[in-house]
């Protein structure tokens, strides 16, 4: 089975705010980055379309694939980042519950929000649902921090060496052969 993790496309937010589950907008710049994504895929048939609900993933979604039926799943929705989300990374360093968790993000949950085990918690739920009906082709389109966790279920690596050496780009598309 080959899964194509699709990052969404820019989003109309400043680069140093968190956004994570929040439904924020896409960049003036959708047009010209879907049609880039589309051409990244162009010619290979997919057998099903996965998408996180939020917009910045589904109207991308929708975009490159306008005539198929696409299913939303909110286990491929970002990190709820609870009271963090649209703070500046650095507004959340400088509150002391914030400076711990970003030194252990991947054990402890955001302030009223999730953490990093039960978001893994949730994808692999996800992914072991794809593999009870393997299919040969699989789009998702999802955020950064879901690819990266699907990396870590799939090449058996740490989530958090994967932070600091793996970072999906928007509009990127990240092939996985399971």
């Amino acid at each position: 089975m080959n899964l194509f993790l699709i990052r969404h496309t820019q989003v109309d937010v400043e680069t140093d705010i968190c956004y994570g589950q929040t439904d924020v907008n896409l960049a003036a710049t959708f047009s010209t980055e879907s049609k880039k994504v589309a051409n990244k895929i162009n010619g290979i048939y997919f057998d099903k379309i996965y998408s996180s609900p939020l917009k910045r993933c589904r109207l991308l979604a929708e975009n490159i694939f306008p005539e198929k039926e696409i299913v939303y799943d909110e286990k491929l929705l970002e990190l709820n980042f609870g009271d963090w989300e649209m703070k500046t990374w650095d507004d959340i360093y400088f509150i002391p519950e914030g400076k711990v968790w970003m030194d252990n993000y991947h054990l402890f949950p955001t302030k009223n929000g999730e953490s990093y085990p039960e978001m893994v918690k949730r994808i692999k739920e996800f992914y072991t649902e794809l593999t009870r009906e393997p299919k040969e082709n699989i789009a998702i389109i999802t955020h950064a921090g879901v690819i990266r966790i699907f990396k870590s279920i799939i090449e058996n690596r740490p989530i958090e060496e994967l932070f600091s050496t793996f970072k999906p780009e928007y509009g990127s598309v990240v092939k996985f052969v399971v």
